[in-house]
């Protein structure tokens, strides 16, 4: 089920450096959040932090307040691992495993967590692939590896492996980055889909992408080199990319610097 995440004052640090200061804003349940911004700015950083991933990083640590439906991601009773399977991740370049079956690469999840019955596994594997858009091309080799897959199979492989274990939000870090135009169509096609069931965040370098695919967008900036990353303003996409609040939005997104 869709939850809401909420940030409050989420300042995040690696060691002594200061990467993301004082972040506050709100994702709302079944919608896409874009997250721009020029290189360095911070904004991969923020959506790692969204499910603890920036923590396998040594010395890394978040202040301030991040809620999955009013409740702190970072209280100290809260499991990072149970995190991570509410709140989904797929990663920049596909990842795979690349000699494991495509039926296993969706349910290895699912197997982490014990569960056992081939008949669930099948069914889940089915679904998530569905869900995926990628069932109808993969439905008679199954059993293959999920490496022979197109790039652009594999990260919709990756997406029905991350909503296989049931998560109520999806982050996606550049996720048509290294993909073909095509490809790319069908992974925001799929975006689309997605969110009637799932709140999705996504961070892209893509000014078009975010204009065409999110209800919200962030834009973050970066004062200066060793200065920490901030959010300059997060609106209504329309609204963001036709007027902005801020002259350092409008410069960005009208190509005058980034």
């Amino acid at each position: 089920m869709a939850k809401r995440l909420d940030l409050k004052d989420v300042n995040i640090y690696y060691g002594d450096f200061h990467a993301v200061a004082d972040v506050g804003l709100s994702v709302p349940p079944r919608s896409i959040t874009a997250f721009i911004g020029p290189s360095g700015c911070g904004k991969s950083t923020v959506l790692r932090s969204l499910n603890r991933m920036h923590e396998v990083t040594p010395g890394a640590r978040v202040d301030g307040a991040i809620l999955l439906d009013g409740e702190d991601i970072y209280a100290p009773q809260i499991d990072p691992v149970g995190v991570r399977r509410t709140i989904g991740m797929v990663f920049q370049r596909p990842n795979p495993f690349p000699t494991m079956s495509i039926r296993d690469n969706v349910v290895a999840g699912l197997k982490l967590q014990g569960v056992r019955g081939k008949a669930r596994l099948d069914e889940v594997a089915e679904r998530s692939l569905r869900g995926a858009n990628l069932w109808t091309e993969v439905k008679d080799r199954l059993d293959k590896p999920g490496g022979g897959l197109s790039g652009g199979q594999q990260q919709r492989l990756c997406i029905a492996r991350a909503i296989a274990v049931s998560p109520d939000v999806l982050l996606m870090d550049e996720p048509c980055s290294a993909l073909d135009p095509i490809s790319t169509l069908a992974i925001e096609d799929l975006m689309q889909e997605l969110k009637k069931d799932y709140t999705i965040v996504i961070v892209t370098h893509n000014m078009q992408q975010a204009a065409r695919v999110s209800d919200q967008t962030a834009f973050f900036n970066l004062e200066a080199t060793g200065k920490p990353g901030k959010l300059i303003e997060i609106d209504d996409t329309e609204k963001m990319f036709s007027n902005p609040n801020k002259q350092a939005t409008e410069d960005y997104i009208s190509g005058r610097f980034g």
